[in-house]
C-alpha cells in the first residue's frame, strides 16, 4: 500500500483537535502527524516536519486558518490546504481559495466531508461541500447579472493582523510589540479600518472580525 497521506491538524479548541482526528486516523490512507492550537505554530510545525495536508481551523488566535494558509502557500506551494469553519458562508469558500486552500469543510459535517475532502485536496482539486453548489452558482449568476464581480477583501493582509489583534482587546503597544512596527503605525492602520469598513469603534470592529471569522464570538 501507498504511504498515508501525513496530516496537519490546527485548531485551538482541544476538542475538536480530538474528534477530527480520530476521524482521519481511521481511514487507511490518512494519518495525522503533527496538531498545532493556532495558526503561527502551523505554519512553524509545518516548515519543520515533512506534512502533506494542512487542515486549519478558520479562527484561530495569534494567526487565523487563512492568514496562515496564505503564509504556507507562499513558503510551500506543494503543500495543500483545508480550512475548516462553523460557517456556512460563501465569502470563506472565495476567501479560502484564494487564501491557497483547496476548500472548506464545515464542522458540523466534518464526519460525513472531511475525509473526501482531504483526499480531494491531494488530487488537487477543489472541495465544495454537499449542498452548497447551487448557492454558489446562484450567487455567481446574480452578480453576473448585477454587474458585480466576485467579492474582494476589503483589507489587506496587515489591515487583517492589526484588526484581529484589536478585537482580542490588545493595545496598540502590544500589537507593535508583536508586529514589530511602531504603535503610531498601528493607530494609522486602525484609523484606516475605521473609514475603510465604516466603523466607529473598537466593538464596530471587533463585530466584524466575527462576522469576518478572525476570531469566534
Amino acid at each position: 500500500m501507498p504511504a498515508p497521506i501525513r496530516v496537519l491538524l490546527a485548531d485551538d479548541h482541544t476538542l475538536v483537535r480530538r474528534g477530527v482526528r480520530l476521524i482521519l486516523d481511521g481511514e487507511p490512507d490518512l494519518e495525522v502527524v503533527a496538531e498545532a492550537a493556532d495558526g503561527a505554530e502551523a505554519v512553524a510545525l509545518a516548515r519543520s516536519r515533512e506534512v502533506d495536508l494542512a487542515v486549519l481551523d478558520i479562527a484561530m488566535p495569534r494567526t487565523t486558518g487563512l492568514q496562515a494558509a496564505r503564509e504556507l502557500s507562499r513558503r510551500l506551494p506543494d503543500l495543500r490546504i483545508l480550512i475548516l469553519t462553523r460557517y456556512d458562508n460563501e465569502q470563506y469558500f472565495f476567501e479560502a481559495l484564494k487564501a491557497g486552500a483547496g476548500g472548506h469543510v464545515l464542522k458540523s459535517v466534518a464526519d460525513r466531508d472531511l475525509v473526501e475532502a482531504c483526499r480531494a485536496a491531494v488530487r488537487d482539486e477543489p472541495f465544495i461541500y454537499p449542498g452548497a453548489e447551487r448557492a454558489l452558482v446562484r450567487s455567481y449568476l446574480e452578480r453576473l447579472q448585477g454587474g458585480d464581480r466576485l467579492p474582494e477583501r476589503p483589507v489587506t493582509e496587515r489591515e487583517e493582523e492589526i484588526l484581529k489583534l484589536v478585537a482580542e482587546g490588545h493595545t496598540s503597544k502590544e500589537i507593535g510589540e508583536l508586529l514589530f512596527i511602531s504603535a503610531k503605525t498601528v493607530e494609522r492602520h486602525r484609523a484606516n479600518l475605521l473609514q475603510k469598513l465604516g466603523v466607529r469603534d473598537r466593538l464596530e470592529l471587533t463585530r466584524y472580525a466575527i462576522r469576518a471569522g478572525l476570531i469566534e464570538p
